[in-house]
């Protein structure tokens, strides 16, 4: 049984934020996790939601898996379940933590890997599922990154054959919008305590 804090952070309505897939939450349960790492995954899983929906409207031929990006999105740090320490210090830690702790669950390997590959946005040929699991972890806060931004842009460039500017300006604008929300993600996540 979910403490009442994990039960709050999963279905309060905050900033109009989607609840996570049933699954997310059952595996959250499961594992006890912190009300506000629930919280924090729902804040990114919205903002991957905001990016997935735009992707479909304005370059709907690139191919993305959506409920791939959602999963990674809703679970990528599952390992502060083991290491809390992570939840309010830096780390790493919780990144194979989080991809073993899925595995183990039953969860298959192409979705388990945003636990491990969510801050590993540098590495060569990451998939664009990897990246925008990256993205909304970043811009949730408001927070930018331009060299993942722009390894974004690239994809967007090669699968619409715009040219970059204008994909660079297109996502520019999405991101801005959504780091304007910021505060609001923010003060729901610190709404819910780190233990519960």
């Amino acid at each position: 049984m979910a403490s009442t804090a994990l039960q709050r952070a999963l279905t309060e309505s905050g900033p109009d934020l989607h609840p996570l897939p049933r699954r997310v939450e059952d595996l959250l349960r499961e594992s006890a996790a912190p009300p506000r790492l629930a919280a924090h995954l729902r804040a990114v899983h919205d903002v991957a939601h905001q990016i997935l929906n735009w992707l479909g409207e304005h370059y709907g031929t690139m191919a993305v898996d959506r409920e791939a990006v959602l999963f990674g999105a809703a679970t990528h740090d599952i390992g502060k379940t083991i290491h809390t320490d992570e939840l309010s210090g830096p780390g790493s830690a919780h990144e194979e933590a989080g991809h073993r702790l899925l595995l183990d669950r039953g969860v298959d390997e192409h979705l388990a890997r945003f636990a491990r590959t969510h801050a590993a946005w540098t590495e060569p040929g990451i998939a664009i599922e990897d990246l925008l699991v990256s993205l909304a972890d970043k811009v949730w806060k408001g927070k930018r990154v331009p060299n993942l931004e722009q390894r974004v842009v690239d994809h967007l460039t090669a699968a619409s054959g715009q040219a970059t500017w204008q994909a660079f300006l297109d996502l520019d604008d999405l991101l801005t919008a959504i780091a304007a929300d910021a505060d609001s993600r923010l003060a729901f996540q610190s709404a819910h305590p780190i233990t519960g």
